[in-house]
């Protein structure tokens, strides 16, 4: 009975997120008349490119850096707590299935809109998108890293008494090292690859550009100046192998020092680069420390004069009902927006819908099995290589930045290849359509799993070893059960990536033709870019967020309890 109860409450948390995330967008929608009109022009010149690798850098820096907060703080209140995870997993799982186009109307209305069209409402759209296409993945390893831990760690902790900050840094972030850092690199790669689409915002008239690698990429791409194309992915190339020399393969090693072991490892230590840094933060601190320290001593001798006292009384007195105001004003705030976004969604979908409309079911199954295809294509190799490079220390140190560079490499790079050799020869949009998908798809798994192998304690195969398994019954019995919650996160983030390379895989522009496929990537990039008919790109948002709902609901977040209640490592 009990099983049913909670059953019972986690789909009515579910089926609550989608209501709110229906309403807030069309909130948004309903305000979508009245925007600033821009139509920019981008100077596709060698010389400026540069400036533009700097400002898609800094926007991919601070998308970042919020992204991380974000994470760590979401992912903690979500393992930590049953009835916050009841609420969080649900709509973060909602969240990851709205394409970044989905987030136009928000970006637009909340930055753009309110800073009078300005360039600093635009770059914090532009941020707050790359956010949206990194902070999910981040979110979620944080999670699962926790729900992971093994049982004696927590054990221990509770018998010493450690609560509160001290648990927190003592076990939670240490477990979730590994996990951010993998993650980190694949939000990265996220954020490289929908670029594009994050520095061109445009929701029918209302049209956005920034200067940025993404745009010149685009500008260059639709012009078909190919030489200005090349140029601009060798930028980006350059930035990503810099990135990995002199940030991920640093931080790569140093995660090592965090999985768990039965035995002291000898293969983790730290790099000398952190150890400069380690250093340099000592010095740091203690200078901070003498600096402030006479500015304390008096701040000490301040507060126990006597009005200081009589003022601390009295702000105490006024702080409790001024915090009771506070929250009181905030959840009205709320309630009433929401209330005005239920009320919007009920008008715009009581009607009249676009002719459009009658295109989604088909549209669905439609990408529902490009979806499929891409994500069978995607496990039958990710798979297989992460088993080889679990026991392979070369490979594995080598397969993480190849992908990297192959996976940071926007859609239209592709543009050119899919055109010239996939649709002329076989004139089909279809296959061309599941590439596309792959290439958005297939990188969250490799991630995932190469995160989880490097998890697996080298004991449990030393001891698959010593009664005389071989390798392949190491990896049907050690390697493979282990992947098992990293392999579950990894394809709930990939078909969320591969909903959201749906809108450059399904249509896209080259050369000034158009090449669309049906499906729901192709309707919403219509209603976005051409009609900018908000009801339209409610209703093919709605239908995306459905799918993913039914699909987490009913097969990925069963498999993942199962999963990480069965197959997690413990002493």
């Amino acid at each position: 009975m009990r099983r049913q109860t909670f059953s019972f409450r986690q789909t009515a948390s579910w089926l609550l997120s989608f209501l709110l995330l229906a309403g807030v967008l069309a909130l948004f929608f309903q305000y979508r008349h009245g925007l600033p009109v821009i139509r920019p022009h981008l100077n596709v010149q060698l010389s400026n490119l540069p400036y533009y690798a700097f400002c898609s850098f800094y926007r991919m820096l601070a998308a970042y850096i919020v992204s991380l907060i974000f994470a760590v703080s979401y992912g903690l209140a979500a393992a930590r707590s049953r009835r916050n995870e009841r609420i969080l997993i649900p709509a973060i799982d909602i969240a990851q299935s709205v394409p970044v186009v989905g987030f136009f109307p928000a970006a637009i209305y909340f930055f753009v809109a309110l800073a009078g069209g300005s360039r600093v409402g635009v770059e914090l759209a532009a941020i707050f998108l790359i956010f949206t296409s990194q902070a999910w993945n981040l979110a979620l390893g944080v999670y699962e890293a926790i729900k992971t831990i093994p049982v004696d760690s927590l054990e221990a902790l509770d018998s010493f008494g450690v609560t509160g900050w001290m648990r927190l840094k003592r076990l939670y972030l240490p477990a979730s090292v590994p996990k951010l850092v993998y993650n980190s690199i694949l939000s990265w790669v996220a954020g490289w690859y929908f670029l594009i689409a994050c520095e061109i915002i445009a929701v029918g008239p209302a049209h956005y550009k920034l200067p940025g690698l993404g745009s010149f990429l685009m500008e260059a791409a639709d012009k078909g100046r190919s030489g200005e194309l090349v140029a601009g992915l060798i930028t980006l190339l350059v930035i990503i192998v810099l990135m990995d020399v002199l940030v991920w393969q640093p931080l790569s090693i140093w995660a090592q020092k965090f999985r768990y072991e039965f035995a002291a490892s000898e293969s983790a230590g730290t790099t000398q680069i952190y150890d400069l840094i380690a250093s340099l933060g000592v010095n740091v601190r203690r200078h901070m420390r003498a600096l402030i320290h006479p500015l304390t001593l008096a701040f000490a001798r301040l507060t126990r004069s006597a009005p200081a006292q009589w003022l601390g009384a009295l702000a105490q007195r006024i702080a409790r009902p001024a915090r009771i105001v506070t929250i009181a004003a905030l959840v009205a705030l709320v309630v009433y927006g929401l209330g005005d976004g239920l009320v919007a969604l009920v008008r715009m979908l009581r009607g009249p819908w676009p002719a459009d409309a009658r295109m989604i079911p088909a549209a669905a199954g439609a990408s529902i099995v490009r979806l499929m295809i891409a994500y069978a294509i995607s496990l039958a190799w990710t798979l297989p290589c992460t088993l080889v490079a679990s026991d392979n220390p070369r490979l594995d140190r080598l397969i993480a930045p190849l992908a990297e560079i192959a996976g940071s490499m926007p859609a239209t790079a592709l543009f050119p290849v899919i055109v010239l050799f996939v649709i002329r020869l076989t004139g089909d949009m279809n296959l061309a359509s599941v590439l596309l998908i792959l290439t958005g798809m297939q990188w969250y798994l490799l991630f995932n799993l190469l995160a989880g192998a490097r998890q697996v304690p080298a004991d449990l195969k030393e001891a698959a070893r010593s009664f005389g398994l071989r390798r392949f019954a190491t990896w049907r019995k050690v390697t493979v059960p282990a992947l098992s919650p990293s392999l579950v996160t990894g394809s709930i983030t990939a078909w969320g990536g591969g909903w959201n390379a749906l809108i450059l895989s399904e249509y896209f522009i080259y050369r000034g033709h158009h090449y669309e496929v049906l499906g729901l990537g192709a309707l919403l990039d219509r209603a976005t870019y051409e009609t900018g008919n908000g009801t339209m790109i409610l209703l093919s948002l709605l239908s995306m967020v459905l799918i993913v709902m039914g699909l987490n609901r009913l097969l990925w977040r069963p498999l993942y309890n199962y999963a990480t209640q069965t197959f997690r490592v413990d002493y």
